[in-house]
This record gives C-alpha cells, structure tokens and sequence, in this order.
C-alpha cells in the first residue's frame, strides 16, 4: 500500500507532466497549420473539368444504398454542375482537370476481435484530382458514409457524406486561390 506522501508526490508528478505536455501540443498543433503546403494552383486556375466515374465496389447497391452503382457519379456530376465553378465538358481530352469519383466498400474486418489493421469499416467516397496532362494525382479527399440500420437513413448518409465530398472541393479550390490562406 502506498503511503499519502507517496500518492501525493505520484499526484504531483503526474500534474506537472500532464500541465507541461498541453502547451507542447498546442505548439505542435500550430507549426503543423503554419506550415500547411501549398495546393496545387492548377486546382485554382482551372476552368473545365471532366468527371471521371471510378465506379462502386460491388454490394453496396442495391443495399445498403437504393439506386444503381451510378449513383455516385450521376449525383457528383449534379453537385458539381449546380456549383458552377468549373465547366463540365463529356470528353477528357478537353479538360483542364479530371475528377474522378468513386465509392469503396468497407475493407475492415468483420469479426473486431481478429482485427489486424487499421481499416475503415465504413463506405468511403473518394475522390482524385489529376491533372489531365500528366495523370499525376494533385489531390485527394475522402469521406466516410456513416453507419444506419435503415434503408432510408443509408440513402440519407449517403447524401451527407457526398455533400460533404463537395464541400470538400469548394473549401480546397477557395484555398488553391494566390493569398488564400495555403
């Protein structure tokens, strides 16, 4: 059995270590946002895109998610046209940049007490940014659908998740801007 003074000193100890760590993550947290890299300016300059569809792993349509693999694609398009900030062209060979969309199944473990990675058991949308000229990726973003036991709250989820996947591309773009913050 440990002694008061022998708590009192362990307490003390682990106060002073814990109050000391805040402001070393703190700090780190701000050198890591003030040295953010720059974004590509061709994601700025842009003005045609063409919206490459990647497709959807297979058994997530019917279900969970109603509609066709097309879908993604077919929504993402929507999205991006009713935006207005890049003009949609139907062939690549026109574009400035590709954008290509696509939706993953979960890949994590079915059973969480054989886990042996780290991976997403949810659906995931994600989406490249090539330059067309290259095909190099410029960026990339992902998005998590969230877990529902209902036909509608999967579509729901669905939604959100995709809706978020543009806002994505409109923060980033708004970003990529000379002097917009990157």
């Amino acid at each position: 059995m440990l002694s008061p003074t022998r708590v009192r000193r362990f307490a003390f100890i682990f106060l002073a270590v814990t109050l000391c760590s805040v402001p070393l993550a703190a700090r780190a947290q701000q050198q890591v946002d003030s040295t953010a890299a720059p974004v590509p300016p061709a994601i700025f300059s842009a003005k045609r895109i063409f919206i490459s569809n990647a497709g959807a792993d297979s058994g997530l349509f019917p279900h969970p998610f109603s509609g066709s693999q097309d879908r993604v694609y077919n929504q993402f398009y929507a999205a991006m046209q009713q935006w207005g900030r890049y003009q949609l062209v139907s062939d690549p060979n026109e574009a400035d940049l590709i954008f290509e969309v696509r939706l993953s199944g979960p890949n994590g473990p079915q059973n969480p007490d054989k886990a042996k990675g780290a991976s997403d058991p949810l659906p995931i949308f994600r989406l490249a940014i090539l330059d067309r000229k290259s095909h190099y990726t410029l960026w990339a973003v992902t998005e998590s659908v969230s877990i529902a036991w209902l036909q509608k709250s999967h579509d729901r989820n669905f939604d959100d998740a995709l809706g978020a996947l543009v806002a994505d591309v409109k923060n980033l773009s708004a970003s990529a801007k000379p002097g917009g913050g990157r």
